[in-house]
């Protein structure tokens, strides 16, 4: 799952405006005809939003030469340029099918009172600054083969994380060790 979310996380935009339904919105949409491109800006009332994250939908409904015209948009979509916010509406449903029904200028929402127009948008991603960390190349010491009880040995373990470089004093050693154990030990 973390590589799907990697790879959603890459495709989303950086801002994306806060929209609500029953507002109108203005969308500028890319448009291809064979080898041109152009933007198209769409006008109407956002009858419904759905779904999250990259799959985020939002409904756009207007009337052209009186048919009811209604278009999907991805929010995320390469091919949405620009969304602007043209007018706050008040609306007490998530879905507004009714106003499909509706002509003129019952098929309106109510504006809001007191309400601004402000570009709100909500940040998602944040470009995030790698930094170059230099790497300090680190010499591995080997301790010799003592024995587990010898505290000198516990000293030199604790001190072998903390520092890179480390001395060592080689002390005699009375009794055989094998080395595979106490490199083992040593390790942990």
């Amino acid at each position: 799952m973390d590589i799907i979310k990697s790879i959603e996380h890459e495709q989303l935009k950086e801002k994306v405006p806060v929209l609500d339904v029953g507002n109108t919105v203005r969308v500028h949409a890319k448009i291809k005809e064979g080898n041109r491109e152009r933007i198209q800006v769409f006008e109407g009332i956002i009858i419904k939003k759905q779904g999250g994250g990259l799959n985020e939908t939002f409904t756009v409904r207007k009337i052209s030469y009186g048919v009811g015209v209604e278009k999907t948009f991805l929010l995320h979509s390469p091919n949405v340029e620009k969304i602007e916010v043209v007018r706050v509406g008040k609306a007490r449903r998530a879905k507004l099918y009714y106003l499909r029904e509706r002509l003129g200028k019952a098929a309106r929402t109510k504006e809001k009172v007191g309400a601004r127009i402000e570009t709100k948008e909500v940040t998602l991603k944040e470009n995030l600054v790698e930094e170059s960390v230099e790497e300090t190349p680190v010499e591995v010491v080997e301790a010799p083969a003592v024995e587990t009880a010898n505290p000198v040995v516990e000293e030199v373990v604790d001190t072998v994380k903390e520092e890179p470089v480390v001395e060592v004093k080689e002390e005699p050693v009375k009794e055989e060790v094998k080395a595979e154990e106490t490199t083992e030990e040593v390790k942990e």
